[in-house]
């Protein structure tokens, strides 16, 4: 099964499983999960191309047992994430941008943390970038140790397991089969409405407060100024 390289060749799913296996799958979860560097590995499609190929018998292990070890990975890169931040803390927000670290990363994680608290673990778990960065934000604002691994639990079940068995139920139709690529691309789109969404929303949120602090440093019009001798009528009443 050949399937359509959404970038390099080294970030083809199909590639990847090839190559490295389900040893290889295990370690792109635990690094998108929760290190830095891991923010542009393909998670949801990898996922997805590894369920799929176990329906095919292209992977040869049980699917219960690549269940089990996905979400592991994904639940074990959290924690590792969450304890760098609780290391690094606030100076996280003061390192500068490089090839593989930009700044923006961790205020759109930080923003989403902020915004849905807790249960965002399990949100960022579908929404590429924000996920690797997210359990680091958590551990920097020191986040309740036992509400973070029941969080990080559930995303990673939710996450993991989720993405992997979607994978091998379509992997039984054929059409599927005859439009990987399409599903493919379809999964990568899909996953990144989250963003687009924040990203409009924040849009529209600071061209309001645009027009709202201009309106506010407007001066009345001389039309509706009160004349000086009625000021003085109603301070007389």
């Amino acid at each position: 099964m050949n399937t359509l390289a959404l970038g390099p060749s080294w970030l083809d799913p199909d590639y990847l499983i090839g190559q490295f296996g389900l040893l290889g799958v295990l370690v792109i979860v635990f690094a998108e999960s929760g290190l830095l560097i891991g923010f542009f590995l393909p998670g949801d499609s990898l996922l997805f191309t590894t369920g799929l190929l176990v329906t095919a018998g292209k992977l040869h292990a049980p699917l219960w047992l690549v269940c089990v070890l996905v979400a592991l990975a994904a639940i074990i890169g959290d924690q590792v994430g969450y304890l760098f931040g609780r290391k690094v803390g606030p100076a996280l927000f003061n390192r500068p941008d490089s090839r593989l670290f930009k700044q923006e990363n961790v205020e759109k994680a930080h923003e989403f943390f902020e915004k849905y608290g807790p249960k965002s673990l399990i949100l960022a778990r579908f929404v590429p970038v924000v996920r690797t960065f997210t359990p680091i934000i958590a551990g920097v604002s020191r986040m309740n140790y036992r509400s973070f691994i029941m969080f990080n639990i559930i995303g990673g079940i939710l996450w993991g397991v989720g993405v992997t068995l979607l994978g091998a139920a379509l992997g039984k139709v054929e059409f599927v089969h005859q439009n990987i690529e399409a599903i493919l691309i379809l999964i990568v789109l899909i996953s990144v409405v989250p963003i687009a969404i924040e990203f409009l929303r924040a849009r529209s949120k600071s061209k309001k407060e645009a027009a709202e602090g201009g309106g506010e440093g407007r001066a009345p019009a001389a039309g509706n100024a009160p004349a000086p001798g009625q000021r003085g009528r109603h301070a007389k009443r």
